[in-house]
């Protein structure tokens, strides 16, 4: 597998330099790296979790970099071993140019895969390297960015949050009451207070289904599963008569549920036309 590319990093090449030789940033910067141990300037070892599609693995390495070139680059070689899963092994050139008051890091990758990883395909190895490295990146710019180009910290802007929240809201920008509320007709009952009966009656009806299967349950244990066509003679068991009982139920809610909305359509009707009989006025 071979990969190159190049970043932008807004540093100094010094900078860039100095992190990549410090393991603690590498640490943070590498995806799944859990330790980084630095043994002398140009030897490290290394414990990553990494998954590649299903597989997944534990991988101990050692790394050894050469042909130093302080600021300017240098090469890394490294072998890994994930046990079941495979090995990798490769070898990159890394290449330091000064950019103004940023850096551009080139880097040139060649690797070898066995075992499991290398049964996965190309394109999804090369395609999981790429993000990684792309999640490197972003992670070491990060570490390495100035203090004031840093971003916020997620206290910040909750704080920010919290300050547009205290901000008072003019009195235009809010609706009054009234109009969030629609208006009825002198004498007319609201449509909530005549539905609400209803609210009541199917919460009752709930409440009823749950403590009689709550106590099916407690002394029965779980219902057994309803065959789709029950054996000749068999008597309808304990499950059947619990599943029958929610049908009715629900049946019933729905059935009220409907009688209450055209029972609440002729009772507005009846009392229009009661008030236009008492105003004269025309019926409607």
């Amino acid at each position: 597998m071979d990969m190159s590319g190049e970043q932008r990093i807004e540093a100094p090449r010094d900078v860039v330099w100095a992190a990549l030789n410090d393991p603690e940033i590498l640490r943070k910067c590498i995806p799944g790296c859990q330790e980084l141990d630095k043994h002398s300037d140009t030897e490290m070892t290394a414990v990553a979790v990494i998954k590649v599609g299903p597989v997944s693995a534990r991988f101990q390495g050692a790394v050894t970099l050469s042909d130093l070139d302080p600021p300017n680059g240098y090469r890394i070689t490294g072998e890994g071993q994930g046990g079941v899963a495979g090995f990798a092994k490769g070898s990159a050139e890394v290449g330091l140019v000064a950019d103004g008051d940023a850096t551009i890091l080139r880097y040139s990758v060649s690797a070898q895969i066995g075992g499991k990883l290398s049964q996965l395909g190309g394109r999804l190895i090369d395609a999981t390297a790429r993000k990684m490295s792309d999640a490197f990146f972003k992670r070491f710019a990060e570490e390495i960015a100035p203090d004031d180009a840093a971003p916020r910290s997620a206290g910040e802007r909750i704080s920010d949050r919290n300050r547009i929240a205290a901000q008072p809201v003019s009195a235009a920008a809010v609706p009054p009451d009234r109009r969030l509320r629609p208006e009825t007709s002198p004498g007319l009952p609201d449509a909530s207070v005549s539905a609400s009966w209803v609210s009541w009656l199917n919460i009752l009806v709930l409440a009823a289904a749950v403590i009689v299967i709550a106590s099916v349950l407690v002394i029965g244990g779980a219902p057994r599963p309803i065959p789709a066509i029950a054996p000749a003679g068999s008597s309808i068991d304990l499950s059947s008569a619990i599943v029958l009982f929610l049908l009715l139920a629900v049946g019933y809610l729905a059935g009220r549920q409907h009688e209450a909305s055209r029972a609440s359509i002729s009772d507005r009707h009846l009392l229009l036309a009661l008030l236009a009989r008492r105003t004269g006025a025309p019926e409607a």
